[in-house]
């Protein structure tokens, strides 16, 4: 009999920008620690930059940013951007908070490969992280 140790997903929760509320990201954080998953939070006032580097850092599976801003259309691109440069191509990315349905279909034609709008369900989450990883595997 082999056995087979699974390993827990990373999953980088991050803040970009000047938004300065944070509750969504620390519920959805907690929601993926209940899950199994592990989880890195950046806090609050993170440059795309500082975002890249942490996934870098922790070696993430996936990157789930947190804009209540209405920044996201400037902040995505950026991190994505970076993201390639770093060869962090494998990486999932999901947007979480205020997004308009306009920018939905922009974000996901950018690479975004998930969205999630305000009172969005936690057990969705964690199924799209959960599909999105082993449909890498």
């Amino acid at each position: 009999m082999t056995e087979v140790k699974e390993h827990k997903i990373r999953v980088l929760v991050a803040k970009p920008g000047l938004d300065g509320h944070d509750r969504g990201a620390k519920v959805v954080a907690r929601a993926l620690r209940d899950a199994g998953m592990e989880v890195i939070y950046t806090g609050l006032r993170q440059t795309p930059e500082m975002v890249v580097e942490a996934a870098l850092q922790e070696d993430v599976q996936v990157i789930g940013l947190s804009i209540l801003s209405g920044a996201h259309m400037a902040l995505v691109p950026r991190i994505l951007e970076l993201m390639r440069t770093n060869g962090l191509d494998d990486v999932k990315v999901f947007v979480g908070g205020i997004v308009p349905d306009e920018d939905v279909t922009a974000l996901k034609n950018m690479g975004v490969s998930g969205v999630f709008g305000p009172g969005a369900n936690t057990d969705d989450i964690v199924k799209y992280i959960r599909e999105s990883v082993s449909a890498q595997a």
